[in-house]
């Protein structure tokens, strides 16, 4: 017999486990979830899930077994598919992967700013057809770029974006100064929100997917912005009302688009995003660096082991808001 709390690792199973994840077996009993068929059976006297390869249907649909669940391990930094309402009325506790993706993320997003900057992509095209073009080029130095969503991955890509001699701005959900951004724009001041983006040469989404996100970037929002402006999306798909950014882009309204996520993924191969040449598509994987896995489990593990000696555990996340706390 064991006192140790068990834990079921959803979306996966004991021949082909998360790597590293034997760690945790010190602190918790691991039992293995591969899909929604078999996680009802174990959950009911689980007090752990950890989310790896999962979607949230599956914890949902068996969220009224789980008799004695008290912590959730999300494997990516989003959270928004735990957040259903039975979870955020219960005390359960939510952590995510903070730590693992931002800096990896952020490179991803220098490197769209650069690929537009730079005309990279315009010159593989004309190296693709055989010319021997030479074109002006930007400068990211001296561009303002606006990060909306200063949390971890947007503060990563600031700190980048001024060692390359950008001026950079931040919105986020409160008016409050900030030690990297100055004074932070709250986005639901329209006025406020929309004076930045007409002021960013590039504008960064690092937004959580949350009731009050969703959807943020319309028309409005794309129509504030300059016509040389690039967006970037490496929140949420769903933070932007994708119609609008397809028009956007079509008219001109934007210069173009460096996008990572989509508010359907796969992207639809019928998309109009595919054939636009102004803009660069990443399958969701900007923040997949090798061995990342490995260092999400590790979270995990970190975390089992203040579980089972019930500290605090890292990464929390505020379910009411769905926001990481701090």
């Amino acid at each position: 017999m064991t006192d140790r709390p068990i834990a079921v690792v959803l979306g996966a199973d004991p021949d082909d486990p998360p790597p590293g994840i034997e760690a945790a077996s010190a602190h918790v009993q691991l039992r293995y979830a591969p899909d929604g068929d078999a996680l009802p059976d174990a959950i009911r006297d689980a007090d752990a899930v950890f989310f790896w390869r999962a979607e949230g249907d599956w914890l949902r649909a068996a969220w009224s077994r789980a008799e004695r669940l008290r912590w959730v391990q999300s494997a990516s930094d989003g959270v928004d598919a735990l957040m259903f309402p039975e979870l955020v009325a219960s005390d359960v506790e939510v952590t995510n992967a903070r730590g693992v993706f931002e800096d990896a993320i952020a490179e991803w997003v220098i490197g769209a700013m650069l690929a537009f900057a730079a005309r990279i992509l315009d010159q593989r095209d004309r190296q693709l057809r055989g010319e021997w073009e030479s074109t002006t080029r930007e400068r990211l130095a001296g561009s303002r770029l606006l990060v909306v969503g200063p949390g971890p991955i947007g503060r990563a890509t600031a700190v980048r974006a001024r060692a390359l001699g950008m001026r950079v701005e931040a919105a986020g959900r409160a008016a409050r100064g900030d030690e990297l951004f100055g004074e932070i724009v709250p986005t639901g001041d329209t006025e406020a929100f929309h004076a930045a983006l007409g002021r960013a040469d590039h504008v960064l989404d690092a937004l959580p997917l949350t009731p009050a996100t969703r959807r943020l970037f319309d028309a409005a929002r794309f129509a504030a912005m300059r016509p040389t402006a690039r967006f970037y999306n490496v929140g949420r798909g769903a933070t932007v009302e994708e119609p609008a950014l397809i028009a956007a882009l079509a008219r001109g309204t934007i210069a173009g688009a460096g996008l990572d996520v989509f508010a359907g993924e796969p992207l639809a191969a019928d998309s109009p995003l595919w054939a636009m040449p102004q803009v660069l598509i990443s399958p969701h994987m900007c923040g997949d660096v090798d061995g990342w896995e490995a260092e999400v489990v590790s979270v995990f593990v970190e975390n089992a082991g203040r579980f089972a000696r019930g500290e605090s555990l890292r990464n929390r996340v505020d379910t009411a808001s769905g926001f990481g706390i701090g």
